[in-house]
């Protein structure tokens, strides 16, 4: 026999999600002061997710999370989405974010072998610039 989801008792997180909805009914106008002062009260004082029930009835969206219904799975086994696929990355915008690291390491080595000064650190700053314009041009 499944529990009653409103016989859980909360966590500080969902105590703290209830607290956050409360405040931002305090922002629109909702909710006096003193209203909220009581009903937090109320809300730090809860152990079971009924507790937080009468605190939203007379208020609409946003709620806490704990109060919304959502209806049991019957076959045991959760649904889970496969990950979202990462998008592929265009050309133009791999060889920008190769070029400057490239660029970095050779104004490195330039300024240790040629003596050229600060000057060669320039180059990763050309190198970033001109990346930019590659991955923006259309």
């Amino acid at each position: 026999m499944a529990a009653d989801r409103s016989e859980l008792r909360l966590s500080d997180a969902e105590r703290q999600e209830a607290l956050d909805a409360l405040s931002e009914h305090v922002r629109t106008g909702r909710l006096e002061l003193t209203e909220f002062d009581e009903r937090s009260v109320q809300v730090s004082g809860a152990k079971f997710r009924k507790d937080l029930k009468p605190l939203f009835a007379d208020l609409p969206e946003p709620r806490p999370s704990v109060l919304e219904h959502r209806p049991r799975q019957e076959s045991g086994m959760s649904r889970v989405n496969p990950p979202a696929a990462t998008p592929v990355q265009p050309w133009r915008q791999r060889l920008a974010s190769a070029a400057v690291p490239v660029a970095a390491v050779l104004a490195i080595a330039l300024f240790f072998v040629t003596r050229a000064g600060f000057f060669v650190f320039l180059i990763p700053a050309a190198a970033a610039l001109l990346a930019g314009l590659i991955v923006n041009r259309r």
